[in-house]
């Protein structure tokens, strides 16, 4: 007996995408599409008829659009894994953000050039995700309470804050991935502006759209978030962002600051950043309390990190539980290895973290 395919429902408005996201899908002998639609409207009535196990999704689409769609997936309770197809423009960045926020799992950026679509590289990352979004648990994220209630705290982009005090005695070191865009809004914006820590995040994710993610936690946050940038002073209240395609690393200088450092060193285990540089990097600071925190994520980047962490330092280190992540790789990955000191829904992490640090 043969090995089931994946059935994959592809949405886009293009004929020429649907065509060509098809045939990259065909040529993966896991996968089959099972039918196309060219909008929201029409993609939902396959999703009821076709039961697809995942569904490509474009965002600009006439009639309903893919962001429309992601709300009436919500409403109609229909819990089918989304792999979003993103352009790389800014207002696509936005989109994006806000498709993830909605539910869609992940996400895969088309090529600029429409003629560029067909690569290798496109191939590769489409059927990697797809294969990936099948396994998923799609119901841990799907019974939070809904994002819309984190809405009534949301401050403007151009709120005006006070100078954080230096980080000197506490960081929070935050590792995630797929499924991380949406988790980190059930965490940031539940801490108060006058955490005792300085919090910096890996997330892994292409370079563009990490700016994109920092403005959206900033808007629904108390605390400060923004993209890290080289020679950042990490201060309390504070959470930075590494930018895409760039690994970061703390350093210590002579008056005790921490600063953040950004690279183009290569990629460690396929990721830039990677969350691993990250905690290693601190292994040489010397710094009072550290915390810990990994979340949802494929693989095991960051429990390296971690275990050399724990062997040098005082750090609390908590993981998210299996039932609330998207993809159970990287905090399954540290518990196994037993060096998890908590592990936590996903609702309960900001309250772990506060009670770790503090507030000033």
């Amino acid at each position: 007996m043969g090995i089931m395919k994946k059935k994959i429902l592809v949405i886009d408005d293009s004929a020429f995408m649907r065509r060509v996201i098809s045939d990259i899908i065909k040529s993966d002998s896991r996968c089959e599409v099972i039918g196309t639609a060219k909008n929201g409207k029409e993609g939902i009535a396959k999703i009821k008829e076709l039961n697809p196990d995942v569904v490509t999704l474009d965002i600009e689409m006439p009639i309903m659009n893919g962001l429309q769609m992601l709300e009436q997936l919500k409403v109609l309770n229909l819990n089918v894994p989304v792999i979003v197809m993103s352009t790389l423009a800014i207002e696509g960045r936005q989109e994006t953000i806000k498709a993830l926020e909605l539910g869609a799992i992940d996400f895969v950026t088309k090529p600029q050039n429409i003629f560029k679509v067909n690569t290798e590289e496109m191939k590769n990352r489409l059927i990697e995700k797809l294969l990936m979004a099948v396994n998923i648990n799609n119901s841990g994220m799907a019974q939070l309470k809904p994002i819309e209630s984190i809405e009534k705290r949301s401050k403007p982009f151009n709120q005006t804050r006070k100078k954080g005090c230096l980080c000197k005695n506490k960081i929070v070191a935050i590792g995630c991935s797929t499924g991380g865009p949406r988790a980190l809004q059930y965490v940031l914006p539940y801490l108060p502006s006058n955490l005792d820590a300085g919090i910096i995040i890996v997330q892994h994710m292409p370079a563009g759209f990490t700016k994109s993610l920092a403005d959206r936690l900033n808007q629904l946050s108390d605390i400060h978030i923004k993209e890290a940038e080289d020679g950042d002073v990490i201060e309390n209240g504070t959470a930075y962002i590494a930018p895409g395609n760039y690994h970061m690393k703390v350093i210590q200088d002579s008056n005790c600051k921490m600063i953040i450092r950004l690279s183009k060193d290569e990629p460690l285990r396929g990721h830039r950043p990677a969350v691993d540089v990250m905690m290693n990097s601190l292994v040489d600071v010397n710094i009072k309390d550290l915390t810990g925190v990994i979340m949802t994520g494929m693989g095991s980047d960051g429990t390296e990190g971690l275990d050399n962490l724990k062997k040098s330092h005082k750090i609390h280190i908590i993981a998210q539980n299996e039932e609330t992540c998207v993809v159970y790789g990287m905090p399954k990955a540290v518990v196994a290895k037993g060096i998890a000191d908590e592990i936590v829904p996903l609702e309960s992490i900001s309250d772990s973290i506060l009670k770790k640090v503090g507030v000033l």
